[in-house]
């Protein structure tokens, strides 16, 4: 069974040590001593990898509770997203408490990809009271940078059920944000401002909102979010529906009225004493930990029995002893907002149900007892113990409950993130000749951008001479995001880009140069950038290539080489931008709400030079930012057309440019390269 995911396994490359595997900068690389945290991602990622499959996403699941805590939501959803053929990794909210980047990893299933990971963070604080300082989330990057390289995730859905994750989660590349909110924290109390505030700004930049009831679906469209969706929660319906080996039994022959869940603030113990008062010829069974010392006033009832907590596992054979199943909540903030798993759970069984009447009781109907004071709560136990549902009755209980499983809900979920629909993106791509590097960037953009919005490519070619427009023609006829504008003759680089630009129709524009090649993530990695900053004009990627500060010291050979280079520099520098006072336009992007107040680029440039530094110019004048992207790099060639222009007509068009610059802007600054 293990072998079944060696190849997963595999990138490890490390002992198996009792408690999984561990990875850190003195284990990633191996045995010796500690390597830099740039070093280990490098060897790291130049070693062979399965990587995510292109067209699937890995799960990046950022637990609210830890793995061996009670099972609920977080583990079931996780644990299904896993037999539906996913990598699931679930993000443990306890750390382990060491200066030094690092992970350690454990296989909770060996017929699974699904495992339990642990991050080092120095002191290993607790998520629930405070949010992450600067220094505390740079080395949960590091951290996670690690993970990734050694796993070979290249694609993910971040899945984030507490707020203190936030800002690690919206810094992972190729990353699609998913918030599950499965509780209103507010009515927990005591969480404090600041992870409050990160769980409103996350589920404002998040792609997909989550909820488990109606009341925060309302909640959330209060907050902005009125795409949110309803995942309720579910049961595990063959886990519960017959017991397992033997039913609990009483001391004394006599009908049970039970409980399982937490015994905590929001449990009615003053419902409980009254029920087993009135119930006095009944045990009431209390099932779970108690939080709130209620033991104290209902362990002096004679007829109560309070268990403790007991394993997942046992509960059916509580479960199937129980006459009467009780929900005896308060109804407080935190309760109106629940969707109660329990009672999914008791109707696996066709048990009876009696709850307190919430908001989430509406949805079972006629199936589960409702009550809405203690007087009628106590009335209605009294009626599912006199006249308890027939067979007839049972069995439709269950085969509501049959509906309502893990499975479903992790299906629905499945199904919310493929329709996840991202601003429309247009990406002009200016060819003229030099066929071989255009087939190479086209075919990089169509196989490695795995962008979750509408793409549109557009190929402007300006009259090229070779095979390049038949070619064209070509590809155009086979994919359907290919759209061709073909000029009739050689307008030059701003011509040339305005007449793809005026073809354009999509939320954002992206120029790129056809001697490009963009590396797996690359589109999405850029948005990420002007979703986060509202005060960005222009972006550009980081190369290995450019006459200027977007030149970084990546190192490979070949082509085979670059994807694995490329990732190492950039999961070295997650969410990191570079101030560039002038962006060279072999790969910007922009909105186009910034390109319709810009405008088109200027044509008096002609064939080339000084056009990107006039645009530069004109977005500083906006009162925008340009910045480069240090976490996308994209492969650059550097000077395709202009390599087969002859120096003396270069160096002419490079003065009457340059001229024409400085009439319009003033001395011209010349580009540099980045401190050493």
């Amino acid at each position: 069974m293990l072998l079944r995911h060696w190849p997963r396994l595999q990138a490890a490359r490390n002992d198996f040590p009792a408690n999984g595997f561990a990875a850190s900068l003195s284990t990633a690389a191996g045995a010796g001593e500690a390597l830099t945290f740039d070093a280990t991602l490098r060897q790291l990622c130049m070693q062979p990898k399965r990587g995510t499959p292109t067209g699937q996403r890995d799960w990046i699941i950022f637990g609210i509770i830890g793995w061996d805590f009670r099972i609920q939501r977080p583990q079931h959803l996780a644990r299904e997203l896993a037999r539906q053929g996913d990598a699931v990794f679930y993000i443990e909210p306890t750390f382990v408490a060491d200066p030094k980047p690092g992970f350690r990893v454990r296989q909770i299933d060996p017929d699974l990809q699904l495992y339990a990971v642990q991050l080092h963070l120095d002191a290993a604080p607790q998520i629930y009271f405070d949010a992450a300082n600067a220094a505390q989330t740079e080395q949960l990057r590091q951290s996670m940078a690690l993970l990734w390289a050694q796993w070979g995730i290249e694609a993910a859905t971040a899945m984030l059920q507490h707020p203190y994750w936030s800002e690690l989660a919206l810094g992972l590349p190729n990353t699609l944000q998913v918030y599950d909110c499965m509780d209103h924290h507010e009515g927990f109390g005591g969480m404090p401002e600041g992870l409050l505030q990160q769980e409103h700004d996350y589920m404002a930049r998040a792609d997909m909102t989550v909820v488990t009831s109606q009341w925060l679906h309302d909640w959330a469209v209060q907050r902005g979010r009125s795409d949110a969706r309803i995942v309720r929660n579910g049961c595990d319906y063959a886990h519960f529906h017959a017991p397992a080996g033997t039913t609990y039994q009483p001391a004394q022959p006599r009908k049970v009225i039970g409980y399982f869940g937490a015994i905590a603030q929001w449990f009615d113990v003053e419902l409980v004493q009254k029920l087993a008062q009135r119930f006095a010829d009944c045990d009431i069974v209390l099932v779970g930990d108690d939080t709130v010392q209620a033991g104290r006033s209902l362990a002096q009832l004679p007829n109560v029995r309070m268990l403790g907590e007991k394993p997942y596992a046992e509960l059916p054979h509580y479960l199937h002893g129980f006459d009467v199943c009780l929900l005896p909540f308060q109804r407080i903030p935190l309760t109106l907002a629940t969707n109660p798993v329990k009672v999914y759970e008791y109707l696996c069984a066709g048990a009876e149900v009696v709850c307190t009447d919430l908001p989430e009781i509406a949805q079972f109907g006629d199936l589960v007892h409702k009550a809405a004071t203690h007087e009628e709560f106590i009335a209605a136990v009294e009626q599912a113990l006199s006249q308890p549902a027939d067979a007839a009755g049972r069995e439709r209980r269950q085969a509501f409950a049959r509906s309502q499983t893990w499975a479903a809900r992790a299906s629905e979920l499945r199904q919310g993130v493929q329709q996840i629909a991202l601003p429309s993106i247009s990406v002009i791509v200016l060819t003229y000749n030099n066929w071989a590097y255009t087939e190479a960037c086209l075919n990089s953009l169509f196989t490695r951008t795995d962008y979750p919005g509408r793409l549109e490519v557009i190929a402007a070619d300006n009259a090229s001479s070779d095979e390049t427009v038949a070619r064209l023609k070509e590809w155009a006829q086979r994919e359907p995001r290919l759209k061709l504008v073909l000029n009739e003759r050689n307008l030059g680089f701003s011509a040339g880009n305005n007449t793809g630009l005026a073809a354009a129709t999509g939320d954002y524009l992206v120029m790129l140069n056809n001697d490009t090649v963009v590396t797996r993530g690359w589109l999405l990695g850029l948005l990420r950038h002007f979703q986060a900053d509202a005060q960005l004009g222009l972006l550009g990627p980081a190369t290995n290539h450019i006459g200027n500060e977007s030149k970084v010291p990546v190192h490979y050979d070949t082509l085979a080489q670059m994807p694995a280079a490329a990732r190492a520099w950039t999961l070295a520098h997650m969410t990191q931008t570079y101030p560039v006072p002038t962006l060279a336009f072999f790969c910007v992007m922009m909105p186009r709400a910034v390109f319709e107040r810009v405008g088109p680029m200027d044509e008096e440039f002609g064939r080339g030079f000084f056009e990107d530094d006039d645009y530069c110019r004109r977005i500083e004048q906006q009162g925008l930012r340009k910045v480069c992207a240090d976490d996308v790099l994209v492969h650059h060639r550097l000077s395709a057309s202009f390599d087969k222009v002859d120096n003396g007509e270069r160096q002419a068009l490079f003065e009457r440019n340059k001229a024409y610059y400085e009439a319009k802007w003033g001395p011209w600054k010349p580009h540099r390269y980045r401190d050493a």
